[in-house]
């Protein structure tokens, strides 16, 4: 699919009728002695009412989506317009043939206007961002003014006055006063659950007690406490243990019917990021689409919610301790059930998005047995469960390293640790990359088994795939943090796969390094490892009987350094095009367009199809199904399989459609 086009046939046939109108409405007036001016007032309205008419009539659904409409559509069209031609002639002694030429000149110019404008804007900010970024070897470098961090980390008050009713939803757990734009009232800093703080700290989260208070919902809350990373804008973000909050956009408009709602789960390496990243922004989105509602939410990281203390003095009273992250996440999706429907939304109805570990994250739910019926379809972009430690041992381990680091003996010493102690503390472990745990509990101990077995079941999946992740993901953490993880992945590859993929491996490794530096190579090898992993998971889902999509992100980065993928998907998905121009790109609003319209069909559980114009100048597509991937390039869309372009490897290649054991 060729993206759109400045002007289209249907142009030029609206042009023929709406040129009818223009002449008809100047020429009739000017017969009948109307002066000038009125004459030229009775152009423009009758031209424009005629053209509107004409326009819908052109662009409605039944004409764009079968051709034979469209032909029997362009046969009246010059049918009328000769009618009119013969009327105007005969009758009136003009010729409509001037008001045509004058009609495709407007079609024609003033898209052409547009395009060179938009040019202009878009070479602008390269121009801006490219004195910024350099080359981008420093990673993401945000300049962002003291006055907006200052708004940024301002925080809810209650309300112990009047508020505006409008505004304000009354929940199970209180009653939340939001902030009401244009098209949409967003409820931001919302609490899902009680503070995990004092005696709660490594403890799974409780429910909040019913209350009749009334809060203000302006402010994000705090972000979960993480590793500031460079090249993580959230360091300018407040943080705190008591992270446990969602943010919840609707359309400013009440309806009787229930929206679907979408659930996004942030991105990072499960020990940094939060919904204040404006990137996952739902605003830009829920003005385009008013009938959906968008929700975002923090959750537990790092030392905070990956972590196993069972070896450790005290540690058998925090037995949930390995994965207070995704029980975080559960939480928040049964709030968001028992609450949703007071904002509009439907609690049947719930989709879930999520990006690297928010990705990782769904797949692991979605073969939970405790979030079952939490969620009825989800996007995963840069996310398997391979991103899951195999056995607890890991987790253990990185708790003893915990204990030297802090000089403690037991969970009563850890317990009586501040915030910044442990903050420090989880900075210089962060290498050890804290995870969730395949305990058998909550977690399969082999999700992918689990999910081919049919754990997943009743869930429709899209599984996006990117191309050029490994420079995005160097440029949040840097360059020294990202070797480290290189090196450690490679580990943990060649431990994982049977004898022939790990002799393939070291073949490709060896054949590589004859041309590139052998960290170049672990890390391409790395990133197909990933893909790999994901892959399998869109393997293991069809055999169980899904309905599953992929994507392929396949899009060229503005700046090489700063790779192409979470950050440009996340961005155009929601159509946030400043907060994407703050990480070292510029958007494409075509496909912008084009992709959240997808990602509004998918919500909404209508079929992955455009027909044509549907989005102007944009000519029918259908997203097929796996194994068939939607592949997104920089000029177009295009179906096709990508079993190829996931891993050089080939031996890799028969691991992710086979090894499930």
């Amino acid at each position: 699919m060729q993206m759109k086009k400045l002007f289209t046939i249907d142009d030029f046939a609206v042009a023929f009728i709406s040129a009818l109108g223009y002449g008809f409405g100047e020429t009739v007036a000017r017969l009948l002695g109307w002066p000038g001016p009125a004459c030229i007032v009775a152009c423009f309205a009758v031209g424009i009412a005629v053209e509107e008419l004409i326009s819908k009539i052109i662009f409605s659904k039944p004409v764009q989506r079968k051709t034979i409409n469209r032909v029997l559509i362009y046969v009246i069209v010059l049918l009328v317009f000769l009618t009119g031609q013969y009327i105007a002639v005969s009758c009136m002694g003009v010729s409509m043939v001037d008001y045509v030429v004058e009609e495709f000149a407007y079609v024609v110019g003033l898209p052409i206007v547009g395009l060179i404008l938009n040019l202009f804007i878009r070479s602008y900010h390269i121009r801006k961002i490219r004195k910024l970024y350099g080359d981008g070897s420093e990673g993401y470098v945000f300049d962002v003014a003291e006055e907006d961090i200052e708004e940024l980390n301002r925080k809810n008050q209650p309300v112990l006055g009047e508020y505006d009713a409008d505004c304000a939803v009354k929940t199970r757990t209180g009653i939340y006063v939001g902030d009401k734009q244009k098209k949409i009232i967003s409820y931001r800093g919302i609490p899902y659950a009680k503070p995990p703080i004092g005696e709660l700290r490594w403890k799974a989260p409780e429910p909040l007690p019913s209350s009749e208070d009334v809060f203000e919902a302006i402010y994000f809350g705090a972000s979960a406490i993480q590793v500031d990373h460079k090249g993580v804008i959230l360091q300018l973000h407040r943080q705190s243990e008591d992270c446990l909050t969602l943010n919840i956009i609707t359309g400013a408009e009440r309806t009787e019917t229930k929206k679907p709602v979408l659930v996004l789960f942030h991105h990072g390496d499960y020990s940094y990021g939060g919904s204040a990243d404006p990137l996952l922004d739902g605003d830009n989105f829920i003005t385009e689409h008013p009938d959906i509602i968008f929700v975002s939410f923090n959750y537990r990281l790092g030392i905070f919610g990956f972590i196993d203390f069972s070896e450790v003095t005290g540690g058998e009273n925090f037995p949930d301790a390995p994965n207070l992250g995704l029980l975080d996440q559960i939480e928040a999706l049964k709030w968001i059930r028992e609450n949703i429907a007071a904002f509009g939304g439907d609690p049947e109805n719930i989709t879930v998005m999520g990006f690297e570990d928010g990705a990782s994250s769904i797949t692991l739910l979605a073969v939970s047995e405790r979030a079952k019926g939490l969620f009825q379809k989800a996007f995963v972009f840069v996310g398997s469960p391979v991103s899951a430690y195999d056995t607890p041992e890991t987790s253990r381990a990185l708790a003893g390293d915990l204990l030297r680091e802090t000089h403690t003996t037991s969970m009563e010493e850890l317990l009586q640790l501040n915030t910044e102690t442990l903050k420090e503390a989880a900075g210089k472990l962060w290498k050890y990359f804290c995870a969730p745990t395949c305990d058998g509990k909550l977690i399969s101990v082999n999700p992918y088994k689990a999910c081919q077995e049919g754990a997943a079941s009743g869930i429709e999946f899209i599984i996006g795939i990117p191309c050029c992740e490994k420079m995005v993901f160097r440029s949040f953490i840097g360059d020294r943090n990202y070797e480290k993880l290189v090196y450690s992945g490679i580990t943990d590859i060649q431990n994982s796969v049977d004898d022939t993929v790990f002799d393939a491996v070291q073949e490709y490794i060896n054949k590589q390094t004859a041309s590139s530096s052998e960290f170049e190579v672990k890390a391409k090898l790395f990133e197909q490892w990933l893909a790999v992993s994901a892959y399998r998971f869109a393997v293991n889902l069809s055999e169980a009987g899904n309905k599953v999509h992929l994507m392929y992100w396949d899009r060229t980065p503005l700046i090489d350094k700063l790779g192409s993928g979470t950050v440009d998907a996340e961005a155009e998905m929601l159509g946030n095009g400043e907060a994407l121009r703050m990480y070292g790109n510029v958007m494409d609003k075509n496909m912008s367009e084009t992709l959240q319209t997808f990602l509004y069909k998918y919500v909404k559980g209508n079929a992955l199809k455009l027909y044509r114009n549907e989005i102007y100048g944009v000519s029918d597509f259908e997203w097929r199904a796996f194994p068939k991937a939607l592949i997104v390039s920089d000029d177009e869309l295009e179906c096709d399989r990508i079993e190829d372009r996931v891993t050089e490897v080939k031996e890799l290649q028969v691991y992710m459609k086979s090894n499930v054991s």
